[in-house]
């Protein structure tokens, strides 16, 4: 049986579930393939803790952790109205395919309606099939504004 929840990263028992299952995604392949950094280990919780526009859902398995997803509201200007991006989705290695991904996204989805949001957005790596079967099922899909003018892309520079 799942449990879904709100992280209070005050709480230390939920900032340790939090860096358990964000620490076992970055050192899969498809989150980097290596472990967290020594200074995101020692800092991540506190700096969530001060971002004001964070939310961090968190996924129990008989009271085990097992997925997270780390969330952060936005703005979309062009429809005048807040959105929600899933920046980090997890599922611990051990939980994957018993369906807890939807029970996540069903949180996060009614957080954004909660919230007024227009949209859900999130970034998945091109190659990380069984992912985008994931967010495709439940709705998801690459972002355009002008079907001849291509989809978007996600880029970064790094700093």
């Amino acid at each position: 049986m799942s449990t879904i929840k709100i992280a209070d990263l005050s709480d230390r028992s939920d900032a340790a579930d939090f860096m358990k299952v964000l620490s076992s995604y970055a050192e899969d392949p498809m989150g980097g393939g290596g472990p967290l950094s020594a200074y995101t280990q020692d800092n991540l919780v506190e700096a969530l803790k001060k971002q004001l526009n964070n939310t961090v859902v968190l996924c129990y398995v008989n009271e085990e952790i097992a997925g997270i997803a780390n969330c952060f509201f936005g703005f979309s200007s062009f429809k005048a109205k807040p959105l929600i991006n899933i920046h980090d989705f997890a599922i611990l290695p051990k939980f994957r395919g018993q369906g807890l991904s939807k029970h996540l996204l069903d949180k996060v989805e009614e957080l954004a309606k909660e919230n007024d949001c227009c949209k859900i957005t999130l970034e998945v790596l091109d190659n990380n099939h069984r992912a985008k079967k994931v967010y495709q099922t439940f709705g998801f899909e690459g972002y355009e504004l002008n079907p001849e003018m291509g989809k978007a892309i996600f880029w970064q520079k790094n700093l």
